[in-house]
């Protein structure tokens, strides 16, 4: 049975202004630089077996991957499946703002020139597909964004379209996710 890890980037400055990045290539706060080396030093500490890391081209992503390269050794490649959603006319608004919440509950709808919740969900299900078939041989890290750890989720979880629009991790917070065993 195979399984992979997901890690989402370091603390960038629209993280603390409550504002929604998206696609918008925000850079990490010295905090969020700090969390990305204390990522890798965990890794480093618990002993936890990665093979190579892919990161989003986001630079908020990749800066957090290289960190954790540096610390650790472990190869890094970007990899363009995991750039966050585009959420199109809102990025840069509150995170919290009521029509923001509500449209985030329609999976077919673009925002305006960004990327439905359906399209993410393709791109980041494919991409896990891809690991899946090398899983048995090969562990990767992932690092990338908050929307792409709902999708991630949503590939193994059951959740309403409320439990999927809700659903976060903290930034550098780690997770494993194990592949179910194939009936024979």
């Amino acid at each position: 049975m195979g399984y992979f890890y997901f890690a989402r980037h370091g603390q960038t400055v629209w993280n603390v202004e409550n504002k929604i990045c998206g696609a918008t290539d925000i850079e990490l706060t010295e905090k969020g630089h700090e969390q990305a080396k204390e990522l890798g030093e965990e890794i480093l500490k618990q002993g936890i077996h990665i093979d190579e890391i892919l990161y989003s081209p986001l630079v908020r992503a990749a800066d957090t991957a290289k960190h954790v390269s540096e610390i650790t050794g472990i190869p890094a490649r970007m990899e363009p499946r995991l750039k966050e959603q585009n959420f199109g006319k809102y990025e840069s608004t509150p995170r919290n703002g009521e029509e923001f919440k509500k449209a985030k509950e329609s999976f077919a709808n673009t925002y305006e020139g960004g990327e439905s919740m359906i399209h993410l969900c393709q791109r980041i299900y494919n991409l896990i597909d891809d690991i899946k078939k090398e899983a048995d041989d090969k562990v990767y890290l992932l690092v990338a964004h908050n929307g792409i750890s709902r999708a991630i989720q949503s590939y193994f979880t059951d959740m309403t379209n409320e439990e999927f629009a809700k659903f976060g991790i903290k930034n550098c917070e780690i997770r494993k996710f194990e592949f179910p065993k194939e009936d024979a």
